[in-house]
This record gives structure tokens, sequence and C-alpha cells, in this order.
């Protein structure tokens, strides 16, 4: 999956494709570089990230998807937003991409309604406050209690399970030592019975590790992209589409897989 923010402010990319031209160009070139998927955004979600209004939202992501509509591969669109959903599934997206794992108001009832696909993550407190104390008891029993009830909310709203992708969440709320339990417990996600989603791309949590800038991650988030489908993540969404697939390949062909 590759990420194509259409903001001024997102953690990695913030700005550099701000402008439709620029967020347009950007995909048709991660699809080049063997993007599966995109995942257009129009809202940073980075740690400390105000929110920005509805219509800014479809201002800067509605352009991009009617630009992209020749494009071979599935759209995502990244929102928490019901009307943003409804807009951009309109517009061409297949896929809602929710941080807040449709627990807005009438989020649940806008992809039953439709034939999208959802992912739903986890988060602990809002993008504005969620790394200023993160705390759990047991973060890998609790990150799966809330993902089940998730899946069991969509499932009541009408949303199939064929439908549904789940993410744990790294970064969204979380600290170093709970993202390591995570990915080291990626299995424990995967035995809920749904494809999982990982998303590890720069994140200050490599940082963390290696001491780099995020424009500097690139070999550590191509390693955290390869642990986390070693441990049975079906998707990863990336920054570095061209890097992460060329390892991908390598590791595949080892492992007799396409």
């Amino acid at each position: 999956m590759g990420v194509v923010n259409v903001t001024p402010d997102s953690f990695s990319d913030g700005g550099h494709h701000a402008s439709t031209a620029s967020a347009i160009s950007h995909a048709r070139q991660l699809i080049a570089d063997g993007a599966d998927i995109l995942d257009i955004g129009g809202e940073s979600t980075r740690p400390g990230a105000a929110t920005v209004s509805t219509q800014e939202e479809l201002d800067r992501v509605l352009p991009v998807i009617a630009g992209l509509g020749d494009i071979s591969v599935p759209i995502s669109i990244d929102t928490y937003k019901p009307e943003v959903m409804r807009a951009a599934l309109a517009a061409g997206a297949c896929m809602v991409n929710d941080i807040n794992a449709l627990q807005e108001k009438g989020a649940l009832d806008m992809v039953a309604l439709s034939d999208a696909a959802v992912c739903l993550m986890h988060k602990q407190g809002t993008p504005k406050n969620m790394q200023q104390q993160p705390h759990y008891t047991d973060v890998i029993a609790e990150v799966s209690a809330f993902l089940r009830e998730r899946i069991a909310a969509a499932e009541v709203a009408g949303i199939a399970r064929d439908r549904i992708v789940i993410d744990p969440g790294f970064g969204f709320g979380k600290t170093l030592a709970h993202n390591l339990d995570l990915l080291r417990e990626l299995e424990t996600f995967c035995a809920l019975g749904m494809p999982v989603l990982a998303g590890l791309s720069r994140k200050s949590m490599l940082g963390a590790i290696t001491g780099r800038d995020v424009d500097e991650r690139v070999a550590a988030s191509v390693a955290a992209a390869l642990l986390a489908v070693q441990r049975g993540a079906a998707i990863v969404r990336v920054h570095d589409v061209r890097e992460t697939v060329d390892v991908l390949k390598i590791w595949n062909a080892v492992n007799g897989s396409e």
C-alpha cells in the first residue's frame, strides 16, 4: 500500500505532495514502483496534529481521486469522517482506512451501505494527545480485545468479514516498547482471522532505534516491513514502495512464492 499524503503537515512528507498535480504524479510513480493499492489521505494524523474541516479534507482528496480515474490499482481513502468516506467512495475509492475503526457517528452505516473494504485500526487517544502518556496493562491483550469488539460491531452493522482488514496501530498511542511488543506478537492479530495491515514506514519508533531523521529511515522502514510480513502481515503501508517491493521479491523468491 503506497502512501499519498495530500497534506501540508504529515510527519514524513508533509507538503511534498500537497497540490493535486503533485499528488497525482506521486501516486502514478508509486504504481510504477509496484504499489498494489494507494492510500490517499487529506488530514495528517501524526502525533500532535490538529484536525481539519470536512470541506478542506474533501477539497484535498477528491481532485486526486478524480485524476486517478484511469489507474489499474484500487484506491483506499484514509479518513475517519463519514462524509469524506461517502464522497471518496462515490468518486472511485473502494476501501476505507479508518484510524478510528468506524467509531465516528454514522461511519459504520456508511461503510455497511457500500461494498467497500475497510481497515479497522486501534489507537489510544487522539492524534493531538495520543503520544503524551500512552499506558497499557497488557498491550497485546488490550489491542486484540479492541479489534475483536470493532470486528463484531462491523458485522452487526452488516459489514461482511471478508471486507475487513485490521491494523494494531503502530505509533498511535504507543511507546517504543509497546510498538516492539506489537511487532513481535503480530501473529496474535493474524489469529483473529482478518488480514492484518502494518504501518511502520518512517515512524518515530524507527528513529528512536536508529537515531535517524525521518527522511533517513528508508532502510529501517524496509526492515520493519519485512519483519511484519514474516510475522503474517497481509498489507504493508509504506512510503518507499520501490525499495520495499524489491526486498519482498527477494524474500518471496527464497520462500518459493510469487
